[in-house]
């Protein structure tokens, strides 16, 4: 186990642009309590190819070596610019990647990162990357001489990246994230399921489709109207748009984060111009990457969700931050014909004993399409 400070030092530093991952919440943690989110130091972004070119630019700026963290989840998001921008082969731009390790061999984990776990490394090897794993038994000594060896290939323009699994970082401090929102999400989604009761549901990865899980459960009702997107993050709207599509008949409902909308926000426009009558998107917005930590997002310091679902051509649109106001919007969308948003501002939080999905993702699609084709 290094130090975060420790570890910062080394590599020699100062401009830092991820998106947060459990596996790196010390890291992130450590730069969030040393810079907050301060723009010339450290950024938050919408996805991790975002942090590619945002970094890529600092660089060209300033020809010093930026880090981009990431949970190896989002390596699919930065294939892109590092094969067509940073590559030696092309504009020749060297960044460090800190990549957390989710589903590697041999710890339990959930099943989205299973296969993700497996082909880690192998991307970056196929990137022609070089990479260092770093584990809770690495030293120090160790790092210092890993770090001598890639800042080698640093100078020449090629990129670098550290795998880093379990406890791979220490920073003892505690970081808490909190807003002023009243709403918790998992009241939220309950109010939602009472609303739509066997309409169909399609819920973002993280804790929205733990809960809505547990919700059903807790009132003996079938999970089989519900697709949980458990990985995937930022693809749940779209997905609930080709169902919108091919299910004319049926009210369509999206439960949504604001991470994940700001993920891939691309989809938001996508929807307003095919203009489904029968799709509902719910974002819960709660400014932050909750699942991950609790990190903030853009939505914290301002994303106007309901402005641009407008402006993208959402029929009806509701911005609601209390009980009495989600009530009333949701009456009001049992009784509307067209395409609607419902952005509802969230507390940050969860109950310490929420559980998991006991069905497999195979078994939810299983489920679910019977239940489409009924």
């Amino acid at each position: 186990m290094v130090s975060v400070e420790k570890f910062i030092s080394m590599l020699g530093v100062d401009f830092f642009v991820g998106v947060p991952d459990s596996k790196l919440k010390k890291l992130v943690n450590y730069l969030m309590y040393k810079y907050g989110i301060d723009n010339k130091h450290h950024l938050i972004a919408a996805n991790e190819g975002n942090c590619v070119a945002i970094a890529a630019g600092y660089y060209l700026a300033t020809k010093k070596v930026p880090l981009v963290y990431l949970q190896n989840s989002g390596e699919g998001n930065i294939i892109n610019p590092i094969a067509s921008l940073i590559s030696p082969d092309v504009y020749n731009i060297p960044m460090i990647f800190v990549i957390g390790w989710r589903g590697e061999d041999g710890l339990r984990d959930e099943p989205q990162h299973k296969f993700q776990g497996k082909i880690t490394k192998d991307l970056m090897d196929l990137m022609q990357i070089e990479n260092v794993t770093l584990t809770k038994d690495t030293t120090e000594g160790m790092l210092s001489k890993n770090i001598e060896d890639l800042k080698k290939d640093l100078e020449k323009g090629k990129s670098v990246a550290f795998l880093a699994k379990e406890n791979a970082f220490s920073f003892e401090k505690i970081m808490e994230y909190k807003n002023d929102n009243k709403l918790k999400r998992e009241e939220i989604i309950k109010k939602i399921v009472e609303v739509a009761n066997d309409n169909v549901i399609v819920s973002t990865t993280g804790k929205a489709s733990r809960e809505l899980f547990e919700i059903r459960k807790n009132k003996k009702m079938s999970h089989k109207n519900d697709f949980l997107t458990v990985g995937s993050m930022g693809h749940s709207s779209s997905i609930a748009l080709g169902i919108a599509i091919s299910k004319s008949d049926e009210k369509i409902w999206c439960i949504d984060g604001d991470g994940a909308a700001i993920m891939h926000m691309g989809a938001i426009p996508v929807i307003g111009a095919v203009k489904p009558s029968n799709f509902i998107h719910v974002i819960i917005n709660n400014g932050a990457h909750e699942s991950v930590g609790g990190m903030p997002t853009v939505a914290q310091i301002g994303c106007d969700f309901s402005g641009i679902a407008k402006a993208c051509g959402y029929k009806y649109v509701y911005k609601v931050s209390n009980m009495w106001e989600l009530e009333e919007a949701l009456i009001k969308v049992e009784k509307n014909k067209g395409l609607t948003m419902i952005e509802v501002m969230s507390a940050i939080g969860a109950r310490k004993d929420l559980g998991r999905p006991t069905l497999s993702p195979t078994e939810n699609k299983e489920n679910f399409m019977e239940r489409l084709k009924g």
